[in-house]
């Protein structure tokens, strides 16, 4: 969540641009899912917390399609749409989403956690705009280059870690932690080689060590033996990608179905509803896995999805060469 975090820029073009229209499709997915979710639960899974299925239908994911569309070189006022969009149900639904699991008795303490972790990130956000560009801070960059310190990239673990102690002892998101270091991150501007630093020990370590943690709790064989389990990951996956799509249709330009394919990504949230809904004994083996295999099955569509907006956005730039 750090790393998707540091891919969303508070000050791109492309974010202003987009911003209502954003808003908007975060907001009708969101009316969408909850109908659309509460009956998945009822029908399929109707031992677990019923909320948490309409979270896990409103959610996208910064951490799956940002990359793919800097892979493509689609960061820009062209998907501006999909830069308010995907970042705003990210961050909601990273917050609510442990909510639906912890019992209501939690919930108070739980939501002050949460209160405290955005007033800090907040806080940090106003602070280091004040700060980036004054001369220490300028000279103590320059010294961590030359003397190979990774000041930027100690002081970004420091926040993630305080972030998360606040979110474990009171309860509250630690992936809202993580968003939030991440927002800081990158509104600072921080140099190539911190992002660097920071995808060497992400995706070198700590994303393959937590999904290999997953599969270890995760228990397959209940899940094939359990055909609405299995029923279950395909409509979560296909009402996902289709409530998406029906945002889509209704706020974004052409071509609508790029947009919205885009934004149904999802990996990190139901990976990590399922380890906590395990480790809190609110979800069953097999629904645990159902979750983590629907949000396997939308990394596809978001791919396509995202193919389509290239390839869109690439044919008037060669038309006016061509001209």
């Amino acid at each position: 969540m750090l790393v998707a975090g540091a891919h969303v820029d508070l000050r791109a073009p492309g974010l202003r641009a987009g911003a209502r229209a954003g808003v908007i499709a975060a907001g009708v997915v969101a009316l969408l899912s909850l109908p659309v979710g509460l009956g998945i639960g009822a029908t399929l899974a109707p031992g677990a917390p019923s909320l948490l299925f309409p979270v896990l239908l409103a959610g996208s994911s910064a951490a799956v399609a940002f990359p793919i569309l800097e892979e493509r070189g689609l960061i820009g006022p062209g998907v501006g749409l999909l830069l308010v969009w995907i970042p705003v149900a990210d961050a909601f639904t990273v917050l609510l989403m442990p909510l639906t699991l912890i019992g209501a008795a939690k919930i108070p303490e739980a939501l002050g956690g949460d209160v405290l972790i955005v007033g800090c990130t907040v806080g940090a956000l106003l602070l280091g705009e004040r700060v980036a560009n004054s001369q220490p801070a300028l000279t103590l960059r320059d010294r961590s280059r030359t003397r190979g310190w990774a000041l930027q990239l100690r002081v970004t673990l420091l926040m993630l870690v305080a972030l998360s102690l606040i979110a474990t002892r009171t309860g509250g998101s630690t992936l809202l932690a993580g968003f939030g270091a991440g927002l800081v991150l990158a509104q600072l501007r921080e140099p190539d080689r911190l992002e660097v630093q920071l995808s060497g020990i992400a995706e070198g370590f700590f994303v393959p060590a937590f999904f290999v943690l997953i599969g270890s709790e995760l228990d397959l064989r209940s899940l094939v033996g359990d055909p609405s389990a299995i029923l279950l990951a395909l409509a979560m996956a296909a009402s996902g990608v289709a409530i998406h799509l029906a945002a889509s249709r209704l706020v974004a330009p052409p071509p609508r179905s790029g947009f919205g394919l885009a934004a149904a990504a999802q990996l990190g949230l139901p990976a990590a509803a399922a380890s906590l809904g395990l480790g809190t004994g609110a979800l069953s083996p097999a629904v645990a896995a159902a979750i983590v295999l629907a949000g396997c099955l939308t990394v596809l569509p978001a791919s396509i999805g995202t193919r389509r907006l290239a390839d869109a956005l690439a044919t008037p730039a060669a038309g006016e060469v061509t001209a």
